[in-house]
């Protein structure tokens, strides 16, 4: 990536001195965002309250970071949201950006590499249009990391732009194969090849998942190859249906899709509040990241594994934290074991109660045991400081 600039906030405010526009032309590109005065800033701005970056250029397109110190909405208000805004002049109002982005603190040396950004959703932006999230970060677990140095830390906003659409004009042609794929598997035309999953039947065709999953391909194609006319459907045990669909869907677009609300369990008892809606869907889509972690694990689908790692991280919290380490040490995803491990080193003795009352917690340290060594460890390591 380009280094497109530095924006530094001090007293709650853009610094003047990093006001003039670095400009690059190259597809990715990434811009530091320095909070200085974070104390101060979180005291004097309201929630619902942002704070702009100047501007920047990746990939021929003007860009900007909001900051907000006390959450983007009421909701958000314990954590502080972070987003990336397209700025397009009039004249570009109707052009369509596809773009990839990640924000990461500075140190995060893991989440820098192309990789890791090429594994993000691809979005598409238009005219003043906010992507990103309202719940970067717990403030008080910012405050107990190493991120907050001399109350002060620094973010980096890694944008790649992957093509854009001029309305009207054929000077730029966005890649379709995608959909072109995702057509044939929602239509089944040509499909050779049929999987029951919980009781449900799926259409697909065996060259493309042969082509994408060296599980399938063995399978499918080598010596004790299975769907063949006079065996029937291939039988998937120990997998939901939503969780296939969504492997399916990944195998064939290359991209995660979202979790219908049709795949939403519905819960037959009485109407629940806001607050516990948003609470019992968050875990749902907890629990549906997991099982697809374990079918990408499964089938070999390192991308899709990736992916799974990185939205598991970023949903990381109280209740959830021990589940979620105990699939990252069965796994062996070292990426998503020190996400864990990271959290729980910096919450609070009550907080680590909680953690330790999950249902999950019993299971992990009876499980894999070493975990808990090296917790003891990472929690010995704050006393020392």
């Amino acid at each position: 990536s380009t280094f497109a600039g530095v924006s530094i906030l001090a007293g709650g405010e853009l610094c003047p001195s990093t006001e003039s526009p670095v400009v690059t032309s190259t597809n990715c590109g990434y811009h530091l965002l320095v909070v200085q005065d974070y104390s101060r800033t979180k005291r004097a701005t309201p929630t619902g309250t942002s704070i702009c970056s100047r501007p920047f250029m990746v990939g021929r397109h003007e860009w900007c970071i909001e900051y907000y110190p006390n959450g983007q909405k009421k909701s958000c208000a314990d954590f502080i949201s972070l987003y990336v805004n397209l700025l397009n002049d009039d004249d570009d109002a109707k052009e369509r950006v596809k773009a990839k982005f990640e924000f990461s603190f500075i140190d995060e040396a893991e989440k820098h590499k192309p990789m890791y950004i090429s594994g993000t959703e691809t979005l598409s932006f238009r005219g003043e249009c906010l992507r990103g999230y309202g719940k970067f970060m717990r403030k008080d677990v910012l405050e107990q990391s190493a991120n907050l140095m001399d109350d002060c830390f620094t973010v980096r906003c890694d944008i790649m732009v992957c093509d854009t659409e001029d309305a009207g004009s054929s000077k730029v042609l966005l890649t379709e194969i995608d959909q072109h794929l995702n057509n044939l598997l929602q239509t089944k035309v040509g499909a050779d090849v049929t999987f029951e999953v919980s009781g449900e039947m799926f259409a697909a065709h065996r060259c493309v998942l042969a082509a994408r999953s060296k599980v399938f391909m063995a399978q499918l194609f080598g010596p004790m190859k299975e769907g063949t006319a006079a065996s029937g459907a291939i039988q998937i045990k120990d997998m939901e249906a939503k969780v296939f669909r969504a492997l399916l869907s990944f195998i064939y677009t290359d991209s995660l899709p979202l979790l219908e609300e049709d795949d939403m369990e519905e819960d037959e008892g009485e109407a629940m509040e806001e607050g516990q809606e948003e609470e019992a869907a968050e875990d749902e889509m907890l629990q549906w990241l997991q099982d697809l972690l374990v079918a990408a694990d499964r089938y070999d689908l390192q991308r899709l594994r990736f992916i799974c790692e990185k939205r598991l991280s970023e949903r990381i919290g109280v209740t959830s934290v021990a589940s979620t380490l105990a699939l990252a040490e069965q796994r062996h995803c070292r990426g998503l074991k020190e996400a864990c491990l990271k959290f729980i080193q910096v919450q609070s003795p009550l907080c680590l109660q909680k953690v330790m009352a999950t249902d999950g917690w019993e299971p992990l340290i009876t499980t894999y045991p070493s975990v808990l060594n090296e917790l003891i460890a990472k929690l010995a390591s704050n006393q020392k400081q």
